[in-house]
């Protein structure tokens, strides 16, 4: 239980406010203003859409145009423009790109290096490659339950030089029919969430339950990137597997993730992609933050599984997972909160389940 307590807590430590990682501009998230803000703003071909999913311009554009079809069904969110949930994905979007992480790691192309295109996504980058099933899948699912309106068609462009990516609807739903399956399921349940009679709690458990469910169903799918980890230091590495784990945490709560709620968890990222030698928490040319964003995260890793499976525990009702996520806001808040404080009351809600 101490190991739990300590892991969550951990989590939120690691998120408390910092200033390393560029996720905003302008107080929205990075070239948010140049993205699709209406389908007809993507290319066109044959009465098709025709995005370019390795441009990083167009893929935001598909975050962009999916929380303004969205939005109309978020009311059990809260008031304001910035509570949907899917708002963490281009605040962390916008980190990969600008801590370097979309570019080429393996130096054979300048894509996404400032001596090249610097919005260019290139197809050996594992970040980039990660992103793609929480980007251009769900966009292709959006499309497929009229989420845009009826009869939007969509074929993505296929990156050059790269194979397995799939670019249309049918092609991914053959190549990775669970993670279409649960992201059809949430724009579904979303859909319908309008006609539903349940108290806004309960509602807004649904969608975002539905939401984790597909986000975390990418991600998992998303090991089909892994042979990309090749071109990328041990560091590096270590890194992307302890951020992979970090979300079971969050989707375990059903966390809220607004455009505000993201901030704070995103910003202690590292800036920069890390290089052997990088040992936290002595990285010279890292702030405080971010270096112990990176010594927790490796320290959550090292614990295992079992810390997750316990907090999945906890989380068995919806009332419980009320209480996850705002113990994760509290705990980002007021990292000081007492480890013995935060025992006590999940003692308390296993006990529950």
């Amino acid at each position: 239980m101490q190991r739990l307590a300590a892991s969550c807590l951990a989590l939120a430590l690691a998120a408390s406010v910092a200033h390393s990682a560029v996720i905003l501009e302008n107080g929205a998230p990075i070239k948010w203003a140049q993205a699709a803000a209406q389908l007809s703003d993507l290319p066109v071909e044959n009465g098709v859409l025709n995005p370019n999913p390795w441009d990083f311009v167009h893929r935001m554009g598909f975050y962009r145009l999916l929380i303004a079809a969205t939005d109309p069904f978020m009311g059990s969110m809260g008031a304001g423009p910035t509570e949907s949930p899917v708002w963490g994905l281009p605040l962390q979007f916008g980190w990969m790109l600008t801590s370097g992480r979309l570019a080429d790691p393996t130096g054979a192309t300048t894509c996404g290096l400032q001596t090249g295109d610097t919005t260019c996504i290139s197809p050996q980058s594992w970040w980039g490659c990660v992103n793609h099933f929480v980007s251009a899948l769900p966009f292709l699912s959006a499309a497929q339950q009229e989420i845009f309106g009826q009869g939007v068609q969509v074929q993505m462009q296929a990156p050059e030089g790269a194979e397995g990516y799939c670019t249309t609807y049918a092609d991914c739903a053959a190549k990775f029919p669970d993670v279409m399956a649960k992201w059809d399921a949430f724009f579904k349940g979303l859909k319908a969430s309008g006609d539903s009679t349940l108290p806004d709690n309960e509602k807004k458990d649904a969608i975002l339950g539905l939401y984790w469910d597909a986000h975390m169903a990418s991600l998992h799918a998303a090991s089909a990137c892994s042979a990309k980890q090749s071109s990328y230091s041990a560091p590096e590495v270590n890194f992307a597997s302890s951020w992979l784990n970090s979300a079971e945490y969050v989707s375990a709560a059903s966390f809220q993730s607004s455009l505000e709620k993201s901030v704070v968890f995103l910003t202690p990222l590292p800036g920069r992609i890390l290089q052997e030698g990088d040992s936290a928490p002595n990285i010279a040319d890292m702030t405080q933050e971010e270096n112990h964003t990176l010594s927790t995260f490796s320290w959550m890793m090292s614990m295992g599984g079992a810390p997750v499976r316990m907090w999945r525990s906890a989380m068995c009702s919806v009332a419980n997972r009320e209480k996850g996520r705002e113990m994760l806001e509290q705990l980002l808040l007021n990292p000081s909160l007492a480890t013995t404080t935060f025992l006590s009351i999940i003692t308390g809600m296993m006990t529950g389940c």
